[in-house]
């Protein structure tokens, strides 16, 4: 199959979105198909599929813009000054299927009419939710797609009487993100105290700000924030408040990823609904016990035998954060036969099985 897959933040940033679609297009590339990428960023040696470059605005750029009506977040912003790039690299007649995860000007324009001969099969992934695929409101309801990926069986429920739909998670790489002894002192962590871990944009969504509260009885715990946004001076603030000498916010590498993971005693995230979260099976692969917000659908990722709370009751989040600890200090830590399910060459090949499907339809 000849597939694309376009986003603005391809190639520039490692973030969820990114990280997610980057892994199923080297898969699919890997094993045979004839996989593009359109991003912002450069090209990089020893990827497996062929990248374009599509100029774009960083995001960080329109932080302090106004957010309104289809201009609702800074990454609408930095969506729009890609579009233009995107619509002059997009050869549509080159592809049999387009892939993204990003509405409206990405989606639209992979989505345009073309003079003659058959238009690529335009898929939608929720990675970032599944608001344009179920709203009439605004924007919303100029969207279309051919096929919608659904990251969780929530989004397939209420999507798959208007769309063409498949239930596929997100996945990890099982030879980088496993169990291993970690490197606290290439991190800067304490070795004396209790690393709790948070991988999370400072975005209110994200609730580091509660994360912070929920240590701060512990003191004997360190909060580690991996991870940057418009929120980055509240939540440092907030720190040097409750958390003196017992946080650390920083940024890392995707190499480093699985050594940051192993470094950690427990994984904390505190968003109340994730599309999927990648950040779930990766630390269940390193071995971390997880405590989140009690969902069905985070229950459909992680099972039932981690700590999963209702997180907006900040007692509840500490003391499953000290109960984590102590069991993962009497036991040591394993792998689960479910995070090894999440491995990308599974994922992949369900994106091909669906694909195959829609194009079998199609013909």
């Amino acid at each position: 199959m000849r597939l694309l897959f376009a986003l603005p933040g391809f190639h520039r940033y490692e973030r969820g979105a990114e990280v997610a679609l980057l892994s199923v297009a080297a898969e699919l590339a890997r094993t045979g198909d004839d996989v593009t990428v359109i991003g912002s960023g450069e090209a990089r040696e020893g990827d497996p599929y062929k990248f374009i470059h599509a100029g774009s605005i960083r995001r960080e750029n329109f932080e302090k813009f106004p957010f309104i009506p289809l201009f609702r977040s800074e990454t609408v912003y930095e969506e729009a000054s890609f579009a233009p790039a995107l619509a002059l690299k997009y050869k549509p007649q080159d592809y049999d299927a387009v892939l993204t995860c990003s509405f409206p000007f990405t989606n639209r324009i992979l989505g345009r009419p073309i003079l003659s001969g058959q238009k690529p099969l335009n898929i939608f992934v929720t990675q970032n939710g599944e608001w344009p695929a179920v709203s009439n409101d605004a924007e919303y309801r100029f969207f279309s797609c051919d096929g919608l990926v659904c990251t969780n069986p929530d989004y397939f429920e209420s999507n798959k009487d208007r769309w063409k739909c498949a239930i596929i998670p997100n996945g990890i790489s099982t030879d980088r993100f496993r169990i291993g002894v970690g490197d606290r002192r290439k991190f800067g962590f304490p070795l004396d105290r209790k690393i709790v871990l948070m991988v999370s944009a400072l975005i209110p969504t994200k609730r580091v700000i509660d994360g912070i509260r929920a240590v701060a009885p512990m003191d004997d715990t360190h909060l580690v924030v991996a991870g940057d946004g418009p929120m980055r001076d509240e939540v440092k603030a907030l720190a040097a408040e409750l958390l003196p000498n017992r946080f650390t916010q920083l940024t890392v590498t995707p190499d480093q990823m699985p050594s940051l993971y192993q470094s950690a005693d427990v994984f904390l995230h505190l968003s109340l609904l994730e599309s999927f979260g990648n950040v779930f099976p990766e630390a269940m692969a390193c071995g971390l016990p997880i405590i989140g917000h009690d969902t069905p659908r985070l229950r459909w990722i992680v099972g039932d035998d981690e700590y999963l709370v209702n997180t907006e009751d900040n007692l509840a989040v500490t003391q499953a954060l000290k109960d984590a600890i102590a069991d993962k200090s009497a036991a040591p830590a394993t792998v689960s036969e479910r995070a090894k399910s999440f491995a990308w060459s599974n994922i992949a090949a369900q994106y091909r099985s669906f694909l195959s499907e829609l194009m079998s339809k199609r013909d």
